[in-house]
């Protein structure tokens, strides 16, 4: 069987399966799932001996040390993602739930009520946690899933989610509720991508490059997440010592990651005082600021930022820098130059803080707060799929009720339309 047909079955295989988990009660959704954590630590010897493999084959290719890390499986981190598993097992469950109803003219009762997407599709980087989180995440909202991980972890997806799958079988459940493209040719992908007729959503976790391919070359709907150009904008009215804990810690506490700040903006009427002061704070935890003319005046020893610096996510200790007008010009900066990830303001003025959050449209908008909360168990969702930057049909972190779309339901009582 050619990499072409065995895709196309597999991804046929997850349609039917996904009939079954639609109709899954909330109850025996969550039996599967801990019996899922339960098993992931069973077979926690296997798991980190087939890890073992991904991170001999890592080191001969000459992965960074922090990559080996993030590949990295223990004994601790296998009972981690079991905890991820039951922390979604108690989750609520979307499904059925009937968001609005009203009544019309006629009597007729309009509702919508919240369904599975069908079969969603996710192509993923590195950690091989991302498996069981994601199968967890897709069986609880009711979806057959599809997963597609990369080739340095090969082993280790193969080897949870075989963990995984055993567990369906046994609850009667078609074990495709839960695939994995058994191969690493990057055929695979591309026939993936092709599955349209089978495959509702497509959920790309990795690098910019990767999720430029697959929106390139996918004839399903991607959720897509570029980067995180996340921007803070301190306001003439901000609390100097409340902007600067802020600020540390969003661009240093993990500068590697999506929601690190990587532009600041200061209001002009209080950069004469605020930029040495923030400037010093930073440049002794090792930043290096590259900022506008204006920024430099009073930090001259920051670099000079080119054009080119306003559109970075450096995912580094580097910090863009701008001095601006006003509010507007700050909102004028994020709409062109943001990603729609995150954005937060600092600020003392009420009327400010509701002007920004009505303005700025990205998929997280915050008021005196590090972008670093933009993530799905920090806001309250217990987990996440990830982040989109797509308004339609999620935006911002995805929990599992963006696993779901809505349809409407009508209650009448013989009705017919005159």
């Amino acid at each position: 069987m050619s990499v072409a047909e065995k895709i196309k079955s597999i991804a046929s295989e997850a349609r039917r399966a996904s009939f079954a988990m639609a109709r899954l009660s909330s109850v025996a959704k969550n039996e599967l799932l801990l019996a899922m954590a339960q098993a992931l630590v069973d077979n926690a010897g296997t798991i980190i001996e087939e890890n073992r493999k991904d991170l001999e084959a890592g080191e001969k290719k000459g992965l960074s040390s922090a990559m080996l890390d993030r590949l990295m499986l223990d004994a601790a981190r296998v009972e981690g993602m079991a905890a991820a598993v039951r922390e979604v097992a108690a989750l609520p469950d979307p499904v059925g739930e009937v968001t609005k109803m009203w009544k019309r003219p006629n009597d007729l009762m309009v509702g919508k009520m919240r369904i599975p997407l069908g079969v969603i599709g996710i192509i993923y980087e590195s950690r091989p946690n991302v498996t069981s989180d994601a199968a967890a995440l897709c069986l609880k909202s009711g979806n057959a899933v599809v997963l597609r991980g990369g080739s340095e972890a090969f082993h280790s997806n193969m080897a949870v989610a075989s963990v995984l799958s055993a567990e369906l079988e046994k609850k009667g459940i078609p074990a495709a509720a839960l695939s994995i493209v058994p191969f690493v040719e990057r055929e695979g992908v591309t026939e993936m991508l092709k599955q349209e007729e089978f495959i509702d959503v497509i959920i790309p976790r990795g690098g910019e490059s990767l999720i430029r391919f697959v929106v390139e070359n996918s004839k399903i709907p991607v959720i897509k997440h570029y980067k995180g150009v996340c921007h803070i904008f301190v306001d003439a009215s901000a609390d100097f010592e409340m902007a600067r804990k802020i600020i540390v810690n969003a661009k240093t506490q993990r500068p590697g990651v999506c929601n690190a700040l990587e532009t600041l903006l200061i209001h002009k009427d209080v950069a004469e005082t605020f930029v040495p002061f923030i400037y010093e704070t930073l440049a002794a935890m090792k930043v290096e600021l590259r900022g506008d003319a204006t920024f430099r005046q009073f930090a001259p020893e920051a670099k000079k930022a080119k054009e080119e610096d306003w559109y970075a996510e450096y995912l580094d200790l580097i910090l863009a820098a701008r001095v601006v007008d006003d509010m507007d010009a700050a909102i004028d900066h994020i709409n062109r130059y943001g990603s729609l990830h995150t954005e937060s303001i600092i600020t003392g003025n009420y009327a400010n803080a509701q002007q920004f959050v009505r303005q700025v449209n990205s998929g997280v908008v915050m008021v005196n707060a590090s972008t670093r909360f933009s993530d799905g168990n920090q806001l309250g969702l217990g987990a996440e799929i990830g982040i989109s930057t797509t308004k339609l049909h999620s935006f911002g972190p995805m929990g599992l009720e963006d696993l779901t779309t809505t349809k409407f339901i009508v209650y009448g009582e013989g009705q017919v339309r005159p």
